[in-house]
């Protein structure tokens, strides 16, 4: 007699795997430190307005988990760069409105809420008198996103 094997296709919501995230959730909830997570970043100066940041892996529940990325960051010429990556404010902003969209995305598709489209769009200003040391009245930095 053959044994069948069955193999359930996992549910997709949004493209996310929710039996692997209902996983997730219940093991923290038996394990809070399941729930523990470390991120880390080592950028190096690459000249001129030029720098590498470098992920290695980062750790969850205790464990290391490896991610060989590479992240090159460079300045508007107008800023002293050369314009070949996007600066260190672009990847903040984009940073930002990604953990956003991750975070919507998998809160709807735990709730099984499928979503058509979802963009987010974050603006700031940054005063350069500030970053500059030109006026130590002017904040070095954001003064708010939008």
């Amino acid at each position: 007699m053959d044994v069948l094997t069955v193999t359930a296709e996992p549910t997709v919501i949004n493209g996310i795997n929710v039996d692997n995230l209902f996983a997730l959730i219940q093991g923290i909830k038996q394990d809070a430190a399941k729930g523990k997570t470390n991120w880390r970043v080592t950028t190096t100066w690459q000249g001129q307005a030029r720098s590498r940041a470098q992920v290695e892996d980062f750790g969850i529940g205790g464990e290391r988990v490896p991610r060989p990325f590479w992240i090159d960051i460079d300045e508007p010429c107008e800023l002293g760069g050369t314009n070949q990556f996007a600066n260190p404010q672009e990847h903040l902003i984009a940073a930002l409105n990604a953990c956003m969209t991750v975070g919507y995305v998998a809160q709807c598709a735990v709730r099984g809420i499928t979503l058509e489209s979802l963009k987010i769009e974050t603006d700031g200003e940054i005063d350069l008198r500030g970053f500059l040391g030109l006026d130590p009245t002017v904040i070095p930095g954001y003064e708010n996103l939008d």
